[in-house]
């Protein structure tokens, strides 16, 4: 069943997992090579690296947006790559939250459509997982804006909020249908000093109180230092330690 998981089984896998893409002159680049990763329930992972260097590709993976040209992504137990689009996607929505470095927030939307967009999308009326065991998610969302601190502007539109604002809409969105796993892609990289840190005390605080698997693409050395795994992307290969 989507979202059940073993609990010795690790929450994602990957298992020498080689990405390329085709291109325009008929060859084909390779982003990945023999990447491998395991992380289990409230592990957190932070794949520093280069612009350019993979990460974004290697989430992608992870979230089964991409599949691997080699290798396999299991994804609670499950191999992503003999899975059915369709059978990903939902799997992903119920698994999976992710935050990107642009937000893509809807900006005529409000602040609380935004948080509900992955129950509409999916069709979920009752959100599992939620401290307090199961609720719905108009609750879950008001929660969630509540602990990340725009409860009083859950009904003005996305495009009226601070950089800082949009990115915790971001991840009350993403943590909204209590995934075990969230994946950041560079959070902080379109933020001011001041708001990256807000902004990065509150996601560790969250993933770390529901005990939620966090795997973190940065560039940003302090921001790779917050997590217990360190990995870095070097030519494609996933290596032990901080970036360069």
């Amino acid at each position: 069943m989507d979202g059940i998981q073993d609990g010795d089984a690790p929450l994602l896998e990957l298992d020498r997992v080689t990405k390329r893409f085709p291109q325009a002159d008929g060859s084909r680049l390779t982003v990945l090579r023999e990447a491998s990763l395991t992380l289990r329930s409230g592990a957190t992972c932070a794949v520093a690296g280069r612009s350019g260097s993979g990460k974004s590709t290697l989430l992608h993976l992870a979230a089964g947006i991409e599949t691997p040209s080699e290798g396999a992504v299991r994804l609670a137990g499950r191999d992503l790559g003999a899975l059915s689009d369709r059978a990903r996607s939902r799997l992903r929505g119920r698994m999976v939250g992710l935050v990107f470095q642009s937000f893509h927030l809807l900006p005529y939307l409000t602040v609380r459509e935004n948080v509900l967009l992955p129950a509409r999308i999916h069709g979920v009326r009752e959100v599992v997982g939620a401290p307090e065991g199961r609720a719905d998610p108009g609750a879950a969302a008001d929660r969630l804006l509540q602990e990340v601190g725009l409860r009083d502007r859950s009904g003005e539109p996305a495009r009226t909020l601070s950089g800082g604002e949009m990115q915790r809409t971001a991840i009350a969105r993403a943590l909204l249908l209590g995934p075990p796993l969230v994946l950041a892609d560079e959070p902080t990289g379109s933020l001011d000093a001041a708001s990256a840190h807000a902004v990065t005390d509150l996601l560790f605080r969250l993933v770390g109180e529901r005990r939620i698997g966090l795997i973190l693409a940065t560039h940003a050395p302090e921001l790779a230092a917050r997590c217990a795994i360190r990995l870095r992307l070097l030519a494609g290969r996933l290596l032990p330690g901080p970036a360069d």
